[in-house]
């Protein structure tokens, strides 16, 4: 009998139809069963690296339904897990266009480091706000509709003292990459650290998820400059590290993110499953070396549609352009298709567009500006000797969001004003980002349109920035980054900018609501043309309760609100504490 190894995790539904992935201990047939309904799904399993995995599409749901489910391998029940006291998985579909009238919510956040010491009330960067959300909905809170998880899932740069047992069974780690993962197997173990923990593993199981990969899915500073690309190429280690963050994300994550139709006409997708261990690796392997060698190889970025709501999850990491003075966040190809995905329909087609986006858009205007300055002078204008020094700063103090790719931050925030200013445009368009290991608000202020931010017939325009879900921040940035958004902060910013001999930005911007730090998750709920985000943060309860489920060490975590708040209408901005 072959075991379930890793989920089931929900990730993609609509109306009538779902995915759902697992991970087994062998070969067998996985198959869904759906309560109470003739629905269900049955899929083969597909083999990597001796691994065995099937992603499984549920058809014959019916609408604005919820749905129990469970999962067979071989006609053995194997979920829900044996004497569970959670909830039972559901499938909840989406309603009929004509019939929608419920609020969406989507609960996003980035940056889950997913080790915790074995007495969590003693977890130096505190409780898990993932952790806590699962315990909240298993207490009888609201579930979210779906979950955005925008980078760094699995750090394979900083592995807890677990992983470094295992890796050091198998390795030397007094040789390069040392404690960090080397390949596919050693990624493996961070996928189970991370979604095997049982109250986020019943969450993965009964909420749809969306995700996308950041620096830490692969390594710090992945892909921040031409230069850095250059040096870590020059390694020993670095190709079979690369390979085994893009296949494994393929494997765990991006499969998940297509609908099935993406997935039936995915050539790689029917490859792999159609050939043997051996053949499916050596296919999967490929792709992935081609991926990471040209960018337009791979499309990472994505599109989902829930109902008049509209999704563009956009990769910041591997489809760069790195030649100084031609760098680019997106390719040309890629910032072409997030323009036909953004103005598809015309006008009137959605009424809430939101752009995920691992990497903050708009920054503290300190931090933005000395982007700027860092990307001018890396590119030579001030000459060698600030190239150099320019080049060391860029990566030691991780100078590469929107800002250091300047005609990308120039493009994508064209793109936002002629959807948010043009007619019928829709309620919101809202930037969701992560990274920065704290949560902000900012809001832009777009020049020439004579109307306020989210009146007259404009667009509100947010960016909600939520990060981390389970990490830290040294306390010392703290003051720095509130310190970006002052006057004086503000200044230095465009005095760097000048320096560099770089123009200000074609868009000003102000924060609205933070910086607050912590664990924590945001929440956007949307009905109709209103729209409205909550930020929660993770908390240590004291007791057990074994109905609900418990952390380790006995401690429950729970979430605390900190504040909710309308971005529509625009006089809505006013937050409920």
């Amino acid at each position: 009998m072959a075991g379930l190894r890793l989920g089931p995790l929900l990730r993609y539904v609509d109306e009538d139809t779902a995915t759902v992935w697992v991970e087994t201990e062998g070969p067998c047939e996985a198959e869904v069963h759906c309560d109470g309904t003739t629905a269900g799904g049955t899929a083969r399993t597909w083999e990597i690296s001796g691994h065995h995995y099937a992603l499984i599409t549920v058809v014959g749901l019916e609408p604005g339904t919820a749905t129990p489910y469970r999962v067979t391998l071989d006609g053995d029940e194997v979920w829900p897990l044996p004497g569970s006291a959670h909830p039972r998985s559901v499938i909840r579909t989406l309603r009929p266009p004509e019939e929608r009238d419920e609020t969406l919510r989507v609960a996003f956040g980035s940056c889950r480091w997913a080790a915790r010491p074995a007495d969590a009330r003693h977890d130096p960067v505190g409780p898990d706000a993932l952790d806590a959300l699962a315990q909240q909905a298993i207490a009888g809170g609201t579930l979210p509709d779906l979950l955005l998880l925008l980078g760094d899932q699995v750090y394979a740069d900083a592995t807890s003292e677990p992983v470094r047992e295992k890796l050091a069974r198998r390795r030397d780690l007094s040789e390069p990459p040392w404690d960090q993962v080397a390949d596919y197997e050693e990624y493996t173990e961070l996928y189970y650290e991370s979604w095997l923990d049982p109250e986020v593993r019943w969450l993965l199981s009964t909420v749809p998820s969306c995700m996308i990969f950041d620096d830490h899915d692969v390594i710090d500073d992945w892909n921040t400059s031409e230069s850095w690309q250059r040096d870590v190429r020059a390694t020993g280690w670095w190709r079979e590290r690369v390979l085994g963050g893009l296949t494994s994300y393929w494997v765990h994550q991006h499969l998940g993110n297509l609908s099935p139709g993406e997935l039936a006409e995915d050539p790689l997708f029917t490859a792999v499953r159609e050939a043997g261990d051996e053949r499916a690796t050596e296919l999967l392997r490929a792709f992935a070396e081609r991926a990471d060698l040209d960018p337009s190889a791979a499309r990472w970025s994505y599109r989902r549609d829930f109902g008049r709501v509209r999704l563009l999850m956009v990769d910041t990491r591997a489809g760069r352009v790195l030649t100084e003075n031609k760098r680019a966040m997106l390719d040309d190809d890629e910032m072409s298709w997030l323009y036909e995905q953004a103005l598809d329909g015309g006008p009137g087609a959605v009424d809430h567009l939101l752009i995920g986006s691992s990497l903050p858009w708009l920054l503290p205007p300190a931090v933005h500006g000395v982007e700027v300055w860092n990307t001018a002078l890396c590119g030579g204008a001030r000459g060698p000797r600030w190239t150099r020094f320019s080049e060391k700063l860029r990566r030691r103090a991780d100078l590469e969001h929107w800002a250091a790719f300047p005609r990308s931050f120039r493009e994508l925030t064209e793109l936002i004003e002629r959807v948010a200013t043009g007619p019928e445009a829709p309620a919101t368009v809202s930037v969701l980002s992560g990274d920065v290991h704290h949560a902000y608000v900012a809001e832009p202020e777009f020049p020439g349109t004579g109307a306020a931010n989210g009146a007259d017939g404009t667009s509100h325009v947010v960016q909600l920035t939520c990060s981390p879900m389970h990490n830290s921040i040294p306390a010392v940035l703290r003051p720095a980054f509130r310190f970006g958004w002052s006057r004086a902060g503000t200044w230095l910013g465009r005095a760097l900018a000048r320096h560099g001999r770089g123009g200000p930005p074609q868009v000003k911007w102000r924060r609205t609501g933070g910086p607050w730090f912590g664990n924590q998750v945001m929440t956007l709920a949307l009905h109709g043309r209103h729209a409205e985000f909550s930020l929660d943060q993770a908390r240590t309860a004291e007791g057990t309760d074994a109905g609900t489920g418990t952390g380790a060490g006995g401690t429950r975590s729970a979430l605390t609100r900190v504040l909710t708040r309308s971005l529509t209408p625009a006089g809505g901005r006013r937050a409920s504490r």
